[in-house]
């Protein structure tokens, strides 16, 4: 199975954070949404150490599959927004989008936002972070 790695967990793995690592070293398989990627690129170009941040991604990002959105994810991203809508409990919308992504392939997401927690049918990993 794979794991979705948010962006915060992404983050935390470039700079290689060993509480992240061990919390998701049974995985097989890391997946990266395409949110993530543009969140992460964008985190790079306001970086001071943006020379260093994107010779790492370019060397790891060949491992990940790379998750795109599509109509079941639309779908999924629908059904989430109005269950959170009917809860009186709003997430980021990006991070709605995650969500879907991880409901749409029963991915579990690696991150430290706890508002994953409120949606249904996905499950968040968490860690404490040891660099």
């Amino acid at each position: 199975m794979a794991i979705i790695l948010d962006t915060n967990a992404l983050s935390a793995f470039a700079d290689g954070d060993e509480g992240l690592r061990d919390a998701i070293h049974r995985e097989k398989d890391l997946a990266m949404p395409v949110i993530v990627l543009g969140e992460y690129l964008f985190g790079i170009r306001s970086s001071r150490h943006r020379a260093r941040y994107q010779d790492w991604l370019n060397r790891h990002s060949l491992f990940w599959l790379v998750l795109s959105i599509g109509v079941g994810t639309a779908e999924c991203y629908a059904e989430i927004w109005g269950e959170l809508k009917s809860k009186g409990r709003p997430v980021p919308t990006n991070d709605v989008w995650i969500a879907a992504l991880a409901r749409e392939h029963g991915y579990p997401i690696a991150s430290r936002d706890s508002h994953f927690d409120l949606v249904a049918g996905v499950r968040r990993i968490s860690w404490t972070p040891r660099l």
